[in-house]
């Protein structure tokens, strides 16, 4: 029989304290590393556009981007696919989650993004998560849901509709269109 080791934990402090491979996160103090697929890509940037694309037609209406080091707690450091936030972050970490969080999904990490992640960007926070999953041509969604005790049952989101938000006023993202001409 053989046993393996448990995977080192670290901080948040020592993970961003050294060098490790582009697309690493740390979840509950363990070091992930996810190297997505041009799918996985596509999507993201077709996410990114929108949100980039609504934000420049509004004075104020915050700034999207991807990845970066969003220090959730000491043992989660994570770098969102595409990320919103009102206040745009500055410098090489920001403490706390961003508004709006966006995941897209990957064999190799969306247990993760559905379990521990979504955990954590609640407890840290964050108004709304979208776990966009290309497979399925959906998106689920996580909203606050006004009690302040965190996200609301998820809404899945899918063909013939599209993605809003009460946080930004006259953003839509129809389904079909993030997810065209996508194998």
């Amino acid at each position: 029989m053989t046993v393996q080791a448990a995977a080192p934990r670290i901080t948040a402090d020592e993970f961003l304290s050294r060098d490790h491979p582009i697309g690493s996160e740390l979840i509950d103090g363990v070091v992930h590393v996810n190297d997505p697929a041009f799918v996985h890509q596509e999507v993201g940037a077709r996410v990114l556009d929108a949100l980039r694309g609504w934000a420049a037609e509004a004075a104020g209406a915050g700034r999207a981007g991807w990845g970066g080091n969003w220090v959730l707690s000491d043992g989660h450091v994570y770098k969102p696919d595409v990320w919103w936030s009102a206040g745009p972050p500055r410098g090489t970490r920001h403490a706390g989650s961003p508004e709006l969080a966006i995941e897209v999904r990957s064999p190799g990490t969306w247990a993760l993004d559905i379990g521990p992640k979504l955990r954590q960007y609640e407890a840290a926070g964050a108004t709304e998560l979208w776990l966009v999953d290309p497979p399925a041509r959906s998106v689920l969604v996580f909203r606050r849901d006004g009690s302040g005790s965190g996200f609301a049952a998820a809404v899945d989101v899918g063909a013939g509709e599209s993605l809003t938000s009460p946080m930004l006023p006259g953003f839509t993202l129809a389904i079909g269109e993030l997810f065209h001409d996508l194998e």
